[in-house]
């Protein structure tokens, strides 16, 4: 086992540079999953991981050499020292293991249309926000997702730890124009509005919706606004708005009530 000490070895340079640059992770179309949670969670799937980095203390631990068995091949593993671990990496305490990926790119052809249930994240700028509202899609089973060019990156190591590795189970098309959304969704677009009196409540979701989610403080932009239904969650005690990741997730699950869970009575 070599063990590597110093900032300036390209491997770790290239970990440092994804996890803090979203330059980076786009020139290269690359990221860092941090934590056995998430390379756990990509080792269920097809995407293959390209590095390995490891710090010297984790080299050995039980659940590392575990996540290493189940490599369906053997991309390279450096081990590094771990002070020069702890300086780039951006999880907390933890298993210090971390892994390179290629980012999924899945790209919407001219012919395609989407007349299915889906998630679409208009300009939702805060990573947090974002990770949830995957976490959220996949959970109730929503696997597509649309998101728009001003959206925080699905794949920044900060959306990746929110969606707690959601995004592996999701097709995820990221850095569209509104004409595209419009162009290429065919299902009834619903979206979220401080600005209507029309409650979910009142709303039949059984069939296929598109969703649609804005940005923290404008909201759906006015393009998205005009082709949807806009839909209002009550709000009795006369708060100004919800978090944008609380009301996705409200629409959703009344989405998913209805359909799976509505009273027969």
């Amino acid at each position: 086992m070599e063990l590597i000490t110093s900032d300036k070895n390209p491997t770790v340079k290239l970990a440092s540079a994804l996890l803090s640059q979203s330059r980076q992770r786009k020139k290269s179309g690359q990221t860092v999953l941090e934590g056995t949670h998430l390379i756990d969670a990509v080792l269920r799937t097809q995407i293959p991981i390209t590095h390995i980095l490891l710090s010297e203390s984790a080299h050995s631990h039980t659940e590392v050499q575990h996540l290493l068995t189940r490599l369906p091949h053997q991309p390279p593993i450096y081990t590094l020292s771990n002070r020069l671990y702890q300086s780039i990496r951006t999880l907390g305490t933890g298993i210090d293991m971390m892994a390179i990926i290629d980012i999924p790119s899945p790209i919407l052809t001219p012919s395609q249309t989407i007349n299915k249930d889906c998630l679409i994240l208009n300009d939702i700028q805060d990573n947090g926000n974002v990770g949830t509202l995957l976490r959220t899609a996949a959970a109730i089973g929503i696997d597509t997702i649309l998101c728009t060019t001003g959206t925080a990156q699905v794949w920044s190591p900060k959306t990746l730890r929110a969606g707690m590795g959601a995004q592996f189970s999701l097709t995820i098309y990221e850095g569209l124009q509104i004409s595209d959304i419009l162009n290429h969704v065919k299902t009834p677009l619903f979206a979220t509005s401080s600005h209507t009196d029309n409650l979910i409540y009142k709303q039949d979701l059984t069939a296929p919706i598109a969703w649609v989610l804005g940005h923290e403080g404008q909201g759906v932009c006015d393009e998205l606004m005009q082709c949807a239904t806009p839909i209002a969650l009550p709000q009795p005690n006369g708060q100004e708005s919800l978090n944008v990741a609380i009301a996705g997730a409200l629409c959703l699950y009344e989405t998913l009530r209805q359909r799976k869970y509505a009273s027969n009575s």
